[in-house]
């Protein structure tokens, strides 16, 4: 990742933009950077600054640089950034359903959404633009897409074929009038049969692939997720959880910050054994369904909202995969067999 000797006789393309907030302390701009770029080490925007692809207020620096408030951070590059560098791929797609304005799709696990650091072809996206011409772009120049759902997490997406489309439905998820209900296994016994979770999210500072909740409300955005219990198992719980807003990671934090992480989530301690005995046959029987689920156990089930060309409310609904069925099916048995 090195630039030329002489940048400036070559095209540059801009990478990232970030304006350093007011009320920023003084911090290094390679430990600014690694907290606000997802996937991307510090020892490479190291060696980005060396080459003079990282401007403050558009002059070069280095990356012992402290960024002040207000500051305009840039990363240039000689190459157009990979994720614009949207490629057609043949990956078959669980259509549900497909109109002339839009299309619900059902996502495996272990797919990205879109292209971003360390995942540039493979992705939902590229699917799409192969199998549909013309999608309009979001805001962040990705076509057709209205929402995403993270890599591992399965279900439904609906995705816009026209401008039209795209503005009518984006409009529904910022107002809250869409339908969202997921499924998850979480560790832990719910005391509440039902309930809400309120909290701000945002970037955890001690590690940046993790979203934490801010209690005070100073920080991250206003996120809400409401839960209803269906089925307990004991040592774990299967539960109905519906987004009020949609933020990243939001259901996986939320659940962690009420002590209840989902199964095998990885990212947010849930791949550890948090509840049970510690009789070496449980430990095998987790440690085998984590092999059967493994992954978090997370399904996007419900998707609804108003079609944007007939007004219509429409709502889809998609089987649990058969990975996470498996899991549930073998936490029923245990439960059932530990009562007798």
């Amino acid at each position: 990742m090195s630039l030329e000797n002489n940048p400036e006789e070559e095209k540059l393309f801009e990478h990232f933009n970030f304006k350093v907030p007011a009320g920023q302390s003084p911090i290094r701009i390679d430990r600014y950077l690694t907290d606000k770029i997802e996937n991307l080490a510090r020892n490479r925007i190291q060696n980005v600054a060396k080459a003079g692809g990282v401007l403050v207020n558009e002059k070069p620096v280095k990356s012992n640089y402290k960024v002040k408030p207000n500051d305009e951070i840039k990363i240039v590059l000689p190459y157009a950034p990979y994720e614009n560098l949207l490629v057609p791929e043949n990956i078959p797609l669980d259509i549900v359903y497909e109109d002339e304005d839009l299309v619900i799709v059902n996502k495996p696990s272990g797919m990205v959404v879109h292209p971003g650091h360390g995942n540039y072809n493979g992705t939902l996206l590229n699917a799409l633009i192969y199998h549909f011409d013309n999608l309009p772009e979001n805001s962040d120049n990705r076509p057709g897409l209205v929402h995403r759902i993270d890599k591992d997490t399965t279900g439904l997406l609906v995705v816009a074929k026209n401008e039209v489309a795209l503005t009518k439905l984006a409009q529904q998820f910022a107002d809250k009038t869409s339908k969202r209900k997921y499924i998850a296994l979480v560790w832990g016994d719910l005391s509440e049969d039902e309930g809400t979770i309120e909290g701000n999210l945002g970037r955890n500072p001690k590690n940046r692939l993790q979203m934490i909740v801010f209690p005070e409300g100073e920080q991250g955005k206003h996120a809400v997720t409401h839960y209803k219990v269906l089925e307990r198992f004991g040592y774990v719980t299967l539960v109905e959880l519906q987004l009020e807003t949609g933020r990243t990671h939001q259901i996986r934090a939320h659940m962690k910050y009420i002590g209840h992480p989902l199964f095998n989530d990885a990212r947010y301690g849930g791949d550890k054994i948090l509840k049970g005995t510690t009789f070496t046959k449980y430990k095998q029987f987790v440690e085998n369904t984590f092999k059967v689920l493994p992954r978090q156990a997370l399904h996007a089930k419900t998707l609804g909202f108003e079609h944007p060309r007939t007004g219509k409310f429409m709502e889809f609904d998609s089987a649990i995969p058969e990975d996470m069925q498996q899991a549930i099916e073998r936490w029923r048995n245990y439960a059932k067999h530990r009562k007798e």
